[in-house]
């Protein structure tokens, strides 16, 4: 397997490769837009800024950023739907939405520009990722008001690679396509392309012998041991990209072939890390929640965007040449954080221990019972046909084993329980991981 020099197709000229100080010189220039732009026109942030007494000339360097006040989910939530926008609605020619189902729905704006700049950062994603005009992009993130779809769409043919819309779910047909179409690159949830690898074996479908050479993976955390099983099973470069609707949607960082570290788009998204606890900025290098403003959102510009995913930033540079500095890969949120009996407990933690153990399948749920006012956590996980086929004793010394395993990564002993292959839901977008059944009645 081979992937192409990205260099052919993303030349040194773009952002990606420009001097620091150059670099520094132009976020600094639309950092200064975008905050008079929120200031004239956003009654939020003109609100927030004058209780802290400052004003949009105030921001003289970049080091002024954090005197500027956070934006969070609730923000959104709470001036929907149009609260937020910095552009009249002549001027937004494309609204997503998130889906609700835990309130409010988030709504995000574009203008015309905006959606250029959305295009362009997924081109140099795509491009980073080592594909160019020629390949075939088979585009399995769901169309709609989910920003995926359309994001990776966009940037595909922005590139001149062939787009195959088929959004996601109908597994079968994918696979058929994959093999009629020549597909040499997929864009998915990691969890939905191991479903699909599965469901391909299952048909007598070897992804290995097919032109696919890359995946495009994003919208849910994932592990790199979740990474190696699909690489394995597929014979790809498994890439992360990362991106949230709030900010754009996909195409605010991605992998280069080196797999070290994403690299974030500065040059439209400036990134910092504080302590999600206290709000303070963090030192390079540091672990910590990350915070993104837009440099060049016209129509919903976000100041100081808490994420809630956890990472850090890798300032050193990278073997590939990109002057943009890195992210570690989003392992965990501060909001996906579980407590159970005094310990942090969070789902990629899990994820880790369970595959360590050869014979686990990279599908599990995690789930929360109270019994007599104490949480309790059962980890149910699949396992190969050959494992789940032995006698009771091997079973029972296997399940003993995860237990150890989580314990000693977690920290926690949990309880484990064995299921059969194909047991758990298969999900066409994020994964469902957690099932919480502690308010539930009789629990």
């Amino acid at each position: 397997m081979t992937v192409p020099d990205t260099a052919l197709f993303h030349p040194a000229s773009t952002p990606d490769y420009l001097p620091r100080p150059q670099l520094r010189a132009l976020q600094l220039d639309r950092l200064q837009t975008i905050v008079r732009r929120a200031y004239e026109y956003v009654l939020l942030y003109r609100q927030r800024m004058d209780e802290r007494g400052l004003k949009p000339e105030d921001i003289r360097t970049l080091d002024d950023l954090p005197a500027l006040p956070f934006t969070t989910k609730t923000d959104l939530r709470d001036t929907y739907p149009f609260g937020l926008f910095a552009s009249p609605m002549e001027e937004v020619v494309r609204l997503h939405a998130s889906s609700g189902t835990t309130g409010k729905p988030i709504v995000v704006a574009y203008t015309k520009e905006d959606v250029a700049v959305w295009t362009s950062v997924m081109v140099r994603s795509f491009a980073a990722c080592g594909l160019h005009a020629g390949d075939i992009i088979q585009n399995a993130y769901g169309y709609g008001l989910f920003t995926g779809g359309l994001g990776a769409h966009y940037g595909a043919e922005g590139l001149g690679a062939t787009v195959i819309p088929i959004s996601g779910g109908n597994t079968d047909r994918q696979i058929r396509l994959m093999q009629d179409f020549g597909v040499t690159a997929i864009c998915s949830t990691p969890s939905y392309f191991i479903h699909l690898a599965e469901r391909a074996a299952e048909m007598g479908v070897d992804l290995r012998k097919l032109p696919l050479r890359a995946g495009i993976f994003g919208a849910e955390p994932w592990t790199d041991s979740m990474r190696r099983h699909i690489e394995a099973a597929a014979d790809i470069r498994a890439i992360d990209i990362y991106g949230l609707s709030e900010i754009i949607g996909p195409g605010v960082a991605v992998e280069c072939p080196c797999q070290d570290g994403l690299h974030v788009f500065e040059d439209h998204f400036y990134p910092e890390i504080i302590d999600p606890d206290t709000g303070h900025s963090l030192p390079a290098g540091a672990e910590g929640e990350l915070v993104l403003t837009t440099l060049s959102k016209f129509a919903m510009p976000m100041i100081r965007y808490r994420t809630r995913d956890i990472t850090s930033l890798m300032e050193e540079p990278c073997a590939c040449g990109r002057s943009l500095r890195r992210m570690r890969r989003i392992g965990r949120r501060s909001d996906d954080m579980l407590i159970l009996r005094g310990v942090n407990v969070f789902p990629s933690q899990v994820e880790e221990a369970l595959l360590a153990v050869e014979g686990t399948l990279p599908h599990y749920q995690m789930v929360l019972t109270r019994r007599h006012g104490l949480d309790d956590l059962e980890v149910q996980v699949e396992v190969t046909p050959e494992v789940f086929s032995d006698k009771v004793g091997a079973l029972e010394a296997f399940e003993e084993r995860l237990t150890r395993s989580i314990e000693h990564v977690v920290g926690l002993r949990a309880g484990v329980r064995l299921v059969a292959p194909n047991t758990i839901q298969r999900s066409e977008g994020k994964a469902r991981r957690v099932i919480d059944r502690r308010n539930e009645q009789g629990a």
